[in-house]
């Protein structure tokens, strides 16, 4: 199963691709989970997989596509009771 880590997005990270971005990142890194826009204007994201590949996608959300501007990234190691079978858009 690997490891859990839970994201907290801050900036302008909705309208601009954001979600689609870190599911491509996500696809191609091989890892489980889900990503989300948030009420608050954040987006969430679930990343499980070994470790290089779910440090792979946390390094790519802290960049974010062409037109996002993140400004933190808040991580939280996570074991999730659920176990994903692919990485979804929520």
């Amino acid at each position: 199963m690997g490891i859990g880590r839970h994201l907290l997005i801050t900036g302008r990270v909705q309208g601009v691709g954001f979600r689609y971005f870190i599911q491509n990142v996500a696809a191609r890194a091989g890892v489980t989970g889900y990503v989300m826009n948030l009420p608050d204007g954040c987006v969430e994201a679930f990343i499980q997989g070994n470790s290089e590949a779910v440090a792979k996608v946390e390094s790519a959300a802290r960049l974010g596509p062409a037109g996002a501007r993140v400004e933190s990234v808040l991580v939280r190691n996570e074991e999730s009771d659920k176990t994903y079978d692919s990485f979804v858009i929520r």
